[in-house]
């Protein structure tokens, strides 16, 4: 395997040591190459309908209320929003691979306060244009609903690049902001949302053009293949920082006073909306996940022998492949972060050292077994770190000592790793005992250890876990 590139820098943060030269030129360059993608200028003719996205949801259940008489009492946002998705933050009713994600936004619902209520339209039969085309009085009520729901990614997208474009203008341009940290925090702090309000721009100005051409929608979902790969190539990379954002963001508030007095400022003022910064940085993936939620919505509004159904689950798919993308690259910065911990943690004392940050890598299971020593009825205790290509077996060290571990022995797992089930009784070996076989470890030489879990379960684990042909 390759060494990782990823370093604890990466994963701790900027110390201002010459060795990161290197990536804060890089960054400085990321930060050019976004302010150049802000060149495209964009302001929605909708602009002053809607909320920002924070509020968004509780802003169209609100406008639906007042709604009830129309389209025989259809409440817009239950036909494109799940009961349980009508929170401000966190998204639920995600598959299963959306799901490791998800709780990056948690952070971020427990500082909303509540805007006062604001009215806005966010029906498109309230359009003037579509009141004076007539089109209400010939169109069947399902039909009425599809160009609701197809409106509804135009508004909403609306709604995302107001709250997109206030992280921007008030947040990422502060100068006072960017004074109080390095180049490499604020990098790390906003990633490339420049990037990702340039792309919603331009996902919006076709979405609005195709509008203006026609005030009956359609082929949105064509519009929507057309932007997935520059989806992909900036929702990817932000949603995979999020969980070192979300940690930064927080190391940041508690030990840097000046950033904390300069965000409580931003934050108070009237275009937030008493939203806070981190409300802000999740928008990113709040809206690749509803993108797909609507997109499957009008699917199922949508006839099934008409010719958008082809694109449509075209789209859907693709949108999919993003998320699953993102999910992708969140765990692996999980491993990552937790590679870099126990790299710190494992004292290899005077033999050769294993570097743990590699790429490909991964914890598989960890905890603390009995072994029962050579020559003498007791037993030790020792750790056990089982990682998808290695075993680390090893010592808590003493409490005056520093926390962690010291290693006692490894090997390559599975290829030298083999476990056996004993008869516990014959051996006079303490219940749920198994022997831990090392073909070829560190000392070159075979060893078997005689280890006892804790309870059955945790023997159940670990004889399935080494025993597995990876």
């Amino acid at each position: 395997m390759d060494q990782c590139d990823c370093t604890n820098e990466d994963i701790g943060g900027h110390d201002g040591n010459s060795d990161s030269l290197e990536e804060l030129q890089d960054s400085r360059a990321a930060d050019t190459a976004e302010e150049e993608e802000l060149s495209v200028s964009f302001e929605s003719k909708y602009f002053n309908l809607y909320p920002l996205y924070q509020d968004y949801q509780d802003y169209c259940v609100l406008a639906g209320r007042d709604d009830l008489n129309k389209l025989n009492k259809v409440l817009l946002c239950s036909l494109t929003i799940p009961q349980e998705l009508q929170t401000p933050i966190i998204c639920h009713g995600l598959s299963a691979e959306d799901k490791s994600f998800q709780q990056l936004s948690i952070g971020a619902n427990i500082c909303l306060a509540k805007a006062p209520p604001v009215r806005c339209s966010t029906l498109w039969q309230d359009l003037e244009e579509v009141k004076a085309s007539g089109l209400l009085g010939r169109l069947p009520d399902r039909d009425i609903r599809l160009q609701e729901l197809m409106f509804e990614l135009i508004g909403s997208e609306v709604s995302y690049l107001n709250s997109l474009t206030i992280a921007v203008n008030l947040f990422h341009a502060s100068k006072e902001l960017q004074q109080s940290l390095t180049p490499m925090e604020h990098h790390n702090l906003f990633s490339n949302i420049c990037q990702i309000m340039a792309a919603s721009q331009k996902f919006l100005m076709d979405l609005e053009g195709q509008l203006e051409e026609s005030v009956l929608i359609s082929q949105v979902e064509d519009i929507v293949l057309q932007h997935c790969p520059e989806f992909h190539r900036v929702y990817v990379p932000y949603v995979t920082n999020m969980r070192y954002q979300e940690t930064m963001v927080n190391q940041l508030l508690q030990q840097n006073r000046d950033f904390l007095h300069l965000i409580e400022n931003i934050e108070s003022h009237k275009d937030c909306q008493r939203q806070c910064l981190k409300s802000f940085l999740v928008l990113p993936f709040q809206r690749i996940t509803r993108i797909k939620l609507l997109l499957q919505s009008i699917l199922k509004q949508t006839k099934p022998d008409a010719d958008s159904i082809s694109n449509l689950e075209k789209a859907i798919a693709a949108i999919h492949e993003i998320v699953t993308e993102c999910d992708k690259g969140v765990q692996k910065m999980e491993h990552i972060e937790e590679l870099v911990y126990l790299d710190r943690m494992l004292d290899f004392g005077k033999m050769k050292s294993v570097p743990l940050v590699v790429s490909g890598r991964f914890l598989l299971h960890q905890g603390p077994m009995r072994q029962r020593n050579v020559g003498i009825s007791c037993f030790s205790n020792v750790y056990l770190h089982l990682f998808n290509d290695l075993l680390v077996i090893s010592s808590k060290k003493h409490w005056f000592q520093h926390a962690g571990f010291t290693v006692a022995d490894h090997a390559e797992f599975p290829r030298h790793v083999k476990v056996e089930h004993v008869q516990t009784e014959l051996l006079g070996l303490p219940p749920d005992s198994f022997l831990l076989h090392l073909y070829n470890s560190h000392t070159r030489q075979p060893t078997t250890m005689k280890l006892a879990a804790e309870t059955r379960s945790d023997t159940e684990v670990w004889m399935k876990l080494l025993q597995c042909k990876r």
